[in-house]
């Protein structure tokens, strides 16, 4: 009960942080989101994605639908991030630049609900998938 109660929070926390990011990538402006990551040798239409994947998998993660899925989306742009654009700044920062501490953080958070059991017992996927 305690473990369940414990994912459920992390799920939907981690759903929060990421639907925010992914919905200041679009009101920031995602042309500039997407010329940023021109800049650091991203594809432009990387942007779009990964913000969209943030914005409707946040959403899914605190409704707890489809979550192993868009937890493992999630990790995968944090090793990105971490790799592309945190790391030459180490773990703290290099006080130029923010370490990659917080996405560490995310990626832990991430992993854990990626193998978590697929069906949290206060999700939607348990309510409408799980056999009774």
């Amino acid at each position: 009960m305690k473990t369940e109660i414990g994912a459920t929070i992390i799920r939907i926390t981690l759903g929060f942080i990421f639907f925010f990011h992914g919905l200041a990538k679009f009101q920031g402006g995602i042309q500039n989101t997407a010329g940023w990551f021109d800049s650091i040798g991203l594809p432009e239409f990387t942007a779009y994605i990964v913000a969209s994947i943030e914005l409707a998998g946040g959403i899914l993660l605190i409704l707890g639908l489809a979550t192993r899925i868009f937890a493992g989306l999630f990790a995968l742009i944090m090793i990105g991030a971490i790799l592309k654009v945190k790391l030459s700044a180490g773990l703290m920062g290099n006080g130029q630049s923010s370490g990659f501490e917080l996405d560490l953080a995310l990626l832990a958070m991430a992993l854990f609900i990626s193998i978590k059991d697929h069906n949290q017992k206060y999700s939607l996927d348990a309510l409408l998938f799980t056999e009774k």
